[in-house]
């Protein structure tokens, strides 16, 4: 289409300077009698053609909420478990720094009186020290975690996404509405059960990707208990929270 435009006015650029000379150059006059009469279908022009109408056509909406799906299907799932996995390791070594970090402020506390004012600067600056890598692990941790979340499902739902424009087309919807989130331009959507393509397209996508579903996890074994003396109290400890998605 641009090559066409571009042809065409460059044709109209090079027509534009004979039009000018054509307009300029005086005509010669012809002989009245020469002249044939006008017959008046000729002068109206053209017949112009009837507008088109535009036709409404019954319409069949299909509600999906497409994070959701993408997250769902087998092949998500063990995205996103892979993307867990990966930081395992990292969380385990926040977890013992924070742990570190609770342990010099207990000692700090409980430091005794004699304790001189160089050696409780230094323990302060050591806590202080260790507080700031805790941050800055932690926020480096959170965003590369988050990147690798957003490229793990980015891959999915390109595939999971092709899957679902062939089950609108192949079951005749008309309409297609994401209600994933209320950034969406949905407003609102009756609850209707038999619109919703949602479980249809995880299930469609699933059987075309022959990715077998997760194994279920295990359940976490409880703690043991202990019987404690009845003066003894518990300390409580901050533990980092994992990188959120």
């Amino acid at each position: 289409m641009k090559l066409k435009f571009a042809l065409l006015t460059a044709l109209v650029a090079g027509l534009l300077p004979v039009a000018a000379i054509a307009q300029a150059a005086p005509a010669p006059a012809a002989p009245a009698a020469q002249v044939p009469p006008v017959p008046s279908s000729a002068a109206a022009g053209p017949a112009q053609p009837a507008p088109v109408v535009p036709q409404a056509y019954p319409a069949k909406i299909a509600l999906i909420a497409f994070q959701q799906a993408v997250i769902a299907t087998n092949e998500g799932q063990r995205a996103l478990a892979d993307v867990r996995k990966k930081y395992e390791p990292k969380q385990s070594q926040l977890e013992s720094l924070n742990t570190e970090i609770d342990t010099l402020k207990k000692q700090l506390q409980a430091a005794p009186a004699t304790q001189t004012d160089a050696e409780r600067a230094a323990r302060m600056k050591t806590l202080d020290t260790k507080q700031k890598q805790l941050d800055r692990d932690t926020e480096d941790a959170r965003t590369a975690y988050q990147a690798d979340l957003q490229d793990a499902y980015g891959k999915v739902s390109q595939k999971v996404y092709q899957v679902l424009l062939t089950y609108v087309q192949t079951n005749g919807y008309t309409l297609l509405l994401d209600v994933s989130s209320e950034q969406t331009p949905v407003m609102w959507a009756a609850k209707n059960p038999s619109a919703d393509i949602t479980e249809a397209v995880v299930n469609a996508y699933n059987v075309s990707s022959g990715i077998a579903p997760p194994p279920p996890e295990a359940p976490a074994a409880a703690p043991a208990t202990h019987p404690k003396p009845a003066t003894s109290t518990p300390h409580s400890t901050t533990t980092p929270k994992p990188p959120s998605q």
